[in-house]
This record gives structure tokens, C-alpha cells and sequence, in this order.
């Protein structure tokens, strides 16, 4: 009798929508359009995701959110439970066993830890199967704008104080969570990784209407189909930060030594080669720091005889801004001496940069403001990882807790 009245009180799914087959604007062959600028897409690696396509029997493709290397990503409406999510279509063995794996932690961890929250987690994984090759699918939460979005937004380019220590305060809950609870390291926080989640409901439903009212323009490339990017619009109200992206991010229960991280952001430990951790997204979210609030780079790398990046000016760099490294620090590292002596002097062929300081890198504060800053910075730049805070010491920090 229990199970009769619970099978009458279900929710019938939502009916598939019927999108427009024309009305929409063809883009000439002449033109190379979204993933179709991209060598992956001539080698025929793509899913041809088409609008109104339905996946796993459940998730109905409403219009197209990015691509990449790697995937496309579709909003999409969940059929069964009446909700929208983000469908993330893999190219053909574009997520790797790493990846995977990173998600199914992430989605059995610990939710009632504060971090929980401010962490794109998996919501379903599921394979789509092709000759020649499947396509795994991540379906997850729809968020709205990057922090890398709300940058280009402002016509300043740069974060207020308010809003870098709201986001910053959200973030180190992430990290804590993924350091102490998930025992990963995220190795690539960036503001285009930084993720703001999608409060009203409304923009997704707007995002409905818009195609089927205005389809999106689109053309055909060797039978497959390529679609216009369609932005969401201005939500009334802000939801979470959260961190998402895992595809490079490793297990922190286990010693790493390969090369990671974004080239800007790469810690010393990395560049020196010496065994790596959790301090690694620590030195990360210092650094990257400076493209919220500076609207540059912190360090650049750019050696000037090879006009590129090289480790060893981004090295110069850090001895310009922090000092030489502690010699027991360079006594670790398994390239230390393309770079230091023993004594820790300088030995490559780069020069130091003269004058250049954290102090003359900061360059919208003065006095105790700025003073209080650096010193918040300080506690992240460190060339020993043991030396910097942890995330949750972080929380805590004056400069952190002032606006908070």
C-alpha cells in the first residue's frame, strides 16, 4: 500500500522540448567557428552534440555554455527531477582514470564540512558509447560567471576589497576541505577555475526561452554540427564561490614530484624539483592574487635571451622579490644547482630583476593598509611550504576577517 501512494505522489518527468529546426542563422563555411578553430576538432575527436539531443535517457541538451580542448559544455534539463544542469561531453578518451577518479571522491566526502559547498563535485558520470571510441559526460551544478568572467566585466579589471576577501575567504573553505577531508591537491586554481554558483532560477529558464525563441546560430562541418556559445544573463541575486576543475588535480596521500601548475603560479618546490603538497595550492592562490586585485601578473618567467618562459627567470624573480632560498630547502631539490650554490647564491646565466619587491609590485595601497596586505601575502609566498599558513589558518588571518 506504501509503495502504491508513493508511485502516485512522484513527480512525472518533465516532457522533452521540441526545438526550433530553423529560424536560426547558418554560419558560412568561410569562417572557423568555436571548437572548430581547434586542431582536436579536424581530428574527429568530438561528440556531435546536437540541441534537444537526449542523454542517458534523462538529461535533454538545451544549448551550448564553452568548449575547450578537452570537452564541450551544454546546459541541460535533468528530465527526472525537474532541474538544470551542466553536461560536460568529454572528447574521445578525454577524461583520463585521474579524472574520473577525482570526481567519485569528491562526490563521497564529508558534506557537512563548511568547504563541502565551494566545490564543483559530480552530480552523475555516465559514458556515452561511439564507434571508434566513447565519450565520458560529467553532469554537474550550472554556475554562472568566473572569476576571470567578473574581471572582464569590470571595466577597472580588478576585484574591490570587499569582494577578493569574500572570494578569497570561500576559497581557502574549498581548500581546507579538499586538503584535510578529500586529501587532494586541486594544482591549478585560477580565476578561470573559480566558479560563481547560480542563485536565481530565473537565468536558466531565460536561457530556455532565448533558444527557443532566437536559436542559436550554427553550421555543419563534415556532418557534424557546431553551435554559438550563448552567455546567461545578469542573475538578481549571487550565489557561492565555488572551485571547480579536477583534470590536473593529484592525490595529497601520496608524494608528488612532476612538473605541474600553471607557469605564472608554479611554487618553488615545483621548479626546484623537491617532493610536493597540499603548500603548493597555498603558494598558487598567493600568487594568483595579484590578477584579481593588481590586474597583472605577479611573476612572469619571461627570460629576455630566449623571449619565453623559463624556470630559471621565474626563479630570479622569486630571489628579487622574497631573497635568496634556505640552503636546506635547495638541498632537497634535484635541480638546485642549475641555479644556487651551495651558499645559496645565484649561478644562472638570468639576472636578478633590480628594484623589483613585493612592495613596488602592490600598487593600490599605501601605508597600513598596504603594510597589512603584504603581510596576508607573506603568510602564502613562502620558499619553504612548511612555512605557509593552511587554509583554515588562513580563515583566519586580520586581513581575511576585517571585511568579513
Amino acid at each position: 500500500m506504501f509503495k502504491l501512494a508513493k508511485s502516485l505522489f512522484r513527480r512525472q518527468p518533465w516532457p522533452k522540448l521540441n526545438f526550433p529546426t530553423s529560424g536560426f542563422e547558418v554560419v558560412s563555411d568561410a569562417v572557423l567557428f568555436e571548437e572548430e578553430q581547434l586542431e582536436e576538432f579536424h581530428r574527429g575527436v568530438y561528440y556531435p552534440v546536437n540541441i534537444g539531443d537526449v542523454f542517458a535517457s534523462k538529461y535533454q541538451v538545451v544549448g551550448k555554455l564553452g568548449f575547450g580542448v578537452t570537452s564541450t559544455v551544454w546546459l541541460a534539463r535533468d528530465l527526472n527531477h525537474h532541474a538544470y544542469t551542466t553536461l560536460k561531453v568529454f572528447i574521445r578518451e578525454g577524461m583520463d582514470e585521474d579524472e574520473y577518479s577525482m570526481y567519485s571522491i569528491l562526490s563521497q566526502g564529508n558534506a557537512s564540512h563548511p568547504g563541502y559547498n565551494h566545490v564543483r563535485t559530480a552530480l552523475d558520470l555516465f559514458t556515452i558509447p561511439r564507434q571508434g571510441g566513447d565519450h565520458r559526460c560529467l553532469v554537474q551544478t550550472p554556475m554562472w560567471d568566473s572569476f576571470k568572467d567578473l574581471l572582464n566585466r569590470n571595466p577597472a579589471h580588478r576585484f574591490t576589497d570587499e569582494l577578493l576577501k569574500a572570494g578569497l575567504s570561500q576559497v581557502f573553505l574549498a581548500l581546507d576541505y579538499l586538503h584535510t577531508e578529500a586529501k587532494i591537491i586541486h594544482t591549478d586554481i585560477k580565476a578561470d577555475n573559480i566558479l560563481i554558483e547560480i542563485e536565481d532560477q530565473g537565468i536558466l529558464k531565460a536561457f530556455v526561452d532565448a533558444e527557443m525563441t532566437s536559436p542559436s546560430p550554427r553550421k555543419v562541418v563534415d556532418g557534424k554540427p557546431i553551435y554559438a556559445t550563448r552567455q546567461f544573463g545578469l542573475p538578481k541575486e549571487y550565489g557561492r564561490v565555488v572551485l571547480g576543475d579536477f583534470g590536473s588535480a593529484v592525490r595529497g596521500d601520496k608524494p608528488q614530484i612532476h612538473h605541474a601548475q600553471p607557469d605564472v603560479y608554479r611554487c618553488p618546490e615545483v621548479m626546484l624539483k623537491t617532493e610536493w603538497g597540499y603548500p603548493a595550492d597555498i603558494w598558487n592562490v598567493g600568487a594568483m592574487i595579484w590578477d584579481l586585485y593588481e590586474s597583472k601578473h605577479l611573476f612572469y618567467g619571461i627570460d629576455p635571451a630566449e623571449n619565453r618562459y623559463m624556470t630559471r627567470a621565474h626563479l630570479a624573480e622569486l630571489v628579487a622579490m622574497l631573497g635568496p632560498p634556505p640552503t636546506d630547502m635547495l638541498e632537497r631539490g634535484a635541480r638546485s644547482k642549475e641555479f644556487f650554490d651551495g651558499e645559496g647564491n645565484w649561478l644562472a646565466d638570468t639576472c636578478i630583476p633590480q628594484g623589483l619587491t613585493l612592495e613596488s609590485s602592490e600598487e593600490n595601497l599605501d601605508g597600513e593598509k598596504k603594510e597589512e596586505f603584504l603581510q596576508f601575502v607573506r603568510c602564502m609566498l613562502q620558499w619553504r611550504p612548511e612555512d605557509r599558513w593552511t587554509a583554515k589558518e588562513l580563515l583566519g588571518h586580520p586581513w581575511i576577517r576585517g571585511n568579513l
